[in-house]
């Protein structure tokens, strides 16, 4: 406390965000002026469960434990020190992530607090995780909504221009605020944009894509543009995902799990059962990886997007990507993640399906390797399931997966569950109205 304390003096701060994120990955805080801090920070502040109810409108879903069922009271909520990050982006601003206590306990559909219980059910099988997600998002201009390029080719260097000062921003201030940019270029949509960063180990991961999204969208919005992490804006341009890419270690982050110099797919017999967990759950864990109506329509074949339950050596047609490069790089690429998903929610939904793998020692599946297709049916292995492509498949197929539901829990499942079926209702109007594309526009393009 006593150095925070220091940091906010020097750096004249008036103000700590107290941040947290709802089912749908979006931000919500109290901002609490410096010279409070300290008190609010020991003694916690008040703020609503109701939000986690919340769609991306404000519209409160029903049935979800945490609206009208409690009245939408509130819980006490405390910060998470380490998280403590000043934004230079903002005027004389600095954050803290916090967790709600209700009744004396952790507030347990809090999706950074299920992340957090994932990973200690993964420790106490001797495992750490290592991992960042890779976002692509779409920029543009804020007062006519339209592309600052039109160009498809993905990496090219050309429209990169278009970003100049905002990149600038970008690789300023992100690291400053403990987002370490490796690398950025254009993608393969109109105006579409892909930011990487360092991975790390744990929750760090999930609070450093957290701190990602929205210093995206904050800096985009102080250059005159609107960027968005909206799965698929436009039905007929690329989709934007979040891989999820991971690796398991043991708990003091010091020897890979995964990789094993003597298997023939490079894999560790944990490494196998993992992935097998994976395939094994990803149609349960479709819906947490790629949360929205719009999410799921990038399941489709030929997109570069997941369209079945696969995984291969190296091979992006597949759900599960497997790269085995050597004791330090072997790491799992989880394509399933659409770019709207919430870090947290992504984290621990394949914790929860590659730890079933490792406890029940499932046999990894038949792969597709690099030179095989895994949208063509010559190469899909027998018995391969398909991904849901629409909310109400997908929530089904979580509600049926026992794994998954009991490792996140009950209270998180309902209240998950419930604002998807919010979504699906507000879906089915559209359809009849012939309005669909528009809803999802102005349902997700701004906020998320």
């Amino acid at each position: 406390m006593e150095l925070i304390k220091k940091r906010l003096q020097d750096n004249g701060i008036t103000s700590v965000r107290f941040e947290q994120s709802d089912m749908y990955g979006i931000p919500h805080c109290r901002s609490i002026p410096t010279r409070h801090f300290e008190r609010m920070a020991t003694k916690g502040v008040n703020i609503s469960m109701g939000f986690m109810a919340f769609d991306p409108k404000g519209q409160v879903a029903k049935n979800t434990g945490y609206g009208e069922e409690i009245h939408n009271a509130d819980c006490l909520a405390f910060p998470d020190l380490d998280t403590f990050q000043i934004l230079p982006w903002c005027t004389k601003t600095a954050r803290v992530l916090i967790e709600g206590v209700y009744n004396g306990e952790k507030v347990a559909v809090y999706p950074r607090v299920v992340a957090r219980r994932q990973l200690e059910r993964l420790e106490k099988h001797g495992l750490s995780l290592w991992s960042a997600h890779e976002h692509e998002f779409f920029v543009v201009k804020e007062d006519t909504l339209k592309p600052l390029h039109d160009q498809t080719n993905a990496i090219a260097v050309i429209p990169m221009a278009a970003y100049e000062s905002f990149f600038q921003q970008i690789l300023n201030d992100l690291p400053q605020a403990g987002v370490d940019v490796e690398c950025y270029g254009v993608e393969s949509g109109q105006s579409q944009l892909e930011i990487t960063y360092r991975p790390e180990f744990g929750i760090k991961a999930a609070d450093t894509a957290h701190t990602y999204k929205l210093g995206i969208k904050e800096i985009a919005l102080k250059h005159g543009l609107v960027a968005t992490f909206m799965s698929k804006p436009w039905p007929d341009v690329a989709g934007s995902s979040a891989h999820f890419c991971h690796s398991l270690w043991d708990v003091d982050g010091k020897v890979s799990k995964l990789y094993d110099a003597g298997s023939p797919t490079g894999l560790s017999e944990i490494g196998q059962h993992w992935v097998a967990g994976l395939l094994a759950h990803a149609r349960a864990i479709a819906v947490l990886m790629a949360p929205t109506t719009n999410c799921l329509k990038r399941f489709k074949r030929h997109s570069f997007a997941p369209w079945n339950a696969t995984w291969g050596p190296d091979n992006r047609t597949c759900a599960i990507r497997v790269k085995a490069n050597g004791k330090t790089g072997t790491y799992v690429e989880n394509r399933m993640g659409a770019s709207a998903c919430s870090p947290y929610i992504s984290m621990a939904a394949t914790i929860a399906a590659g730890l079933d793998g490792i406890i029940n020692k499932l046999p990894l599946p038949e792969g597709i390797d690099g030179a095989g297709d895994a949208y063509e049916e010559e190469y899909i292995p027998p018995g391969t399931q398909t991904l849901p492509d629409n909310m109400e498949e997908a929530i089904d197929a979580l509600l049926s997966d026992d794994a998954i539901t009991a490792a996140l829990g009950p209270e998180f499942i309902k209240c998950f569950v419930a604002t998807k079926r919010h979504e699906v209702k507000l879906e089915k109007e559209a359809i009849s109205k012939g309005t669909v594309e528009e809803w999802e526009r102005d349902y997700l393009f701004f906020i998320m």
